[in-house]
């Protein structure tokens, strides 16, 4: 690449990475000027500045790439603010709501493709498989807002994510496999054998392990050692997660949920995770906004499938995680039950995979991506009131 191609691709560059945090943090503030959620306010700057609207920034590689960082920020963020004996005390209850809201949801978009329009069988399990995953970032970037990470009702929403997350992936693998004509049984078991042992060898090994190493970090001589330490622990991970088979987020959640004692007083690193937390999100955020195919409202029989698909989505997750957690009331079962509504990015994920397989046809994919916007611009509204009276859940 020449010298002035070099510049104008930077220059590209930079113009791209201007509009996206000035566009998220304006419209954040009126937002939070308006009293509602800034996290519904980032994602609208996404549909404005997007190619729907104003067509000045489109989902690109740089995007997406900031986006991964944001989401894996935001949930490291989270899992340094929660220790690991509090996720074990909503242990028990995390399970129920988990395996509840992934089998209500994907009993409900496949019979709702089913009755609708007949689909066959295996496109309706790729649209009940989309409406499983919970994106629990956006839960934990509101709850985070409100100082509410530490209530009873947020553990057992970030605690029941992890376990999801393990469900939704052995489900996706069952059903791209049938899809293929077979189901692979060893290879789904051994998937899920990982993915535990991962979870369990992180939470109960790893995080002791930390906390006894963790005054040794200061002897070293790097500049900000704890928090290089910190960030390598959340991006190394993450990885594994990846090579496992679950999100990069689940190993982002883990490292921090690991870190989380050995670090409890160590208020600059907090201070630095925060700050990079702060100026990556938006990106996430912004990200999904982008990806809202405004399409779907021209055609009216696929707009009419989106927003059946969108009410199943957040009816199933309301009924199945609310019943789940039905024991902390029914207050109490509404916060988990709507904190664990928003797909974003993950009901993309799963739908693409529909798409390039030749599972799911155009129309479908854009009532997907429908649903997964709009469930993950509804939750945080209602989020707010449900979280703010009595403080927690």
């Amino acid at each position: 690449m020449s010298a002035p191609a070099t510049e104008a691709h930077g220059a590209q560059l930079l113009v791209e990475l201007f509009v996206m945090l000035a566009g998220a943090k304006l419209l954040a503030e009126i937002f939070a000027r308006l009293r509602q959620p800034t996290v519904v306010g980032e994602i609208f700057a996404g549909v404005l500045i997007g190619p729907q609207v104003l067509r000045w920034v489109a989902p690109s590689e740089t995007s997406h790439v900031l986006a991964e960082l944001g989401v894996i920020f935001l949930l490291f963020n989270v899992g340094l603010e929660t220790k690991p004996s509090a996720i074990f005390r909503v242990g028990r209850t995390a399970l129920v709501v988990a395996v509840l809201g992934v089998l209500v949801p994907l009993a409900g978009g496949y019979l709702l493709m089913l009755l609708f329009d007949g689909g066959r069988p295996i496109e309706a399990l790729f649209i009940g498989t989309a409406m499983v995953a919970t994106s629990v970032g956006i839960t934990a970037r509101v709850l985070g807002d409100m100082n509410l990470l530490d209530s009873h009702a947020a553990r057992i929403i970030l605690g029941a994510a992890v376990i999801d997350d393990i469900l939704g992936l052995l489900v996706l693998a069952a059903v791209s496999s049938a899809a293929k004509g077979s189901v692979n049984l060893a290879e789904i078991g051994l998937t899920a054998a990982l993915a535990v042992g991962f979870v369990a060898a992180v939470t109960f090994f790893g995080a002791p392990v930390l906390t006894r190493a963790a005054p040794h970090f200061r002897r070293l001589r790097a500049g900000n050692a704890d928090f290089v330490i910190a960030i390598v622990l959340c991006f190394g991970l993450a990885l594994a997660a990846v090579y496992i088979g679950v999100a990069a987020i689940i190993g982002a959640f883990l490292a921090g949920l690991a870190l989380a004692e050995a670090v409890e007083h160590n208020h600059g690193l907090h201070q630095q995770v925060r700050g990079a937390t702060e100026f990556l999100v938006p990106f996430f955020l912004v990200n999904i906004g982008m990806q809202l195919d405004l399409q779907v409202f021209t055609d009216a029989n696929t707009l009419e499938l989106a927003l059946l698909m969108t009410v199943v989505a957040v009816a199933s997750k309301l009924i199945g995680c609310g019943a789940g957690a039905w024991g902390l009331g029914p207050r109490g079962a509404l916060q988990v039950g709507m904190g664990m509504v928003p797909r974003g990015e993950v009901g993309i994920v799963v739908a693409q995979i529909g798409l390039a397989a030749g599972v799911i046809p155009e129309p479908l994919f854009g009532a997907v991506l429908f649903m997964a916007c709009a469930t993950t611009l509804i939750a945080p509204p209602f989020l707010r009131p449900l979280f703010a009276v009595r403080g927690e859940g």
